[in-house]
């Protein structure tokens, strides 16, 4: 354990963060499982409107540094294209 205050704080506030990341993290992989589902169902209607939602929670996990912005295009990139491969 630290001794030195800050360091303390810094070990909460990266404890608290991680916790937050893992959060968001998990939630968009559900997301995507849900919407892998649909597309293997032939649910179209379902696994376009998923997508958006993947899309814009994507684009704000990259916003608050959670994930990368380029991991985070590539990912919308090959959702969008399986879909459009299953049409």
């Amino acid at each position: 354990m630290a001794n030195i205050k800050s360091a303390e704080k810094r070990i909460l506030v990266t404890e608290k963060r991680t916790a937050l990341n893992k959060s968001r993290k998990s939630e968009i992989k559900t997301y995507i499982k849900r919407f892998d589902d649909a597309v293997a169902n032939g649910n179209l209607d379902e696994a376009k409107v998923l997508l958006n939602v993947i899309d814009k929670k994507l684009k704000r996990a990259a916003q608050r540094n959670t994930i990368h912005k380029n991991a985070v295009s590539r990912k919308v990139s090959r959702l969008t294209k399986k879909l459009n491969q299953a049409m």
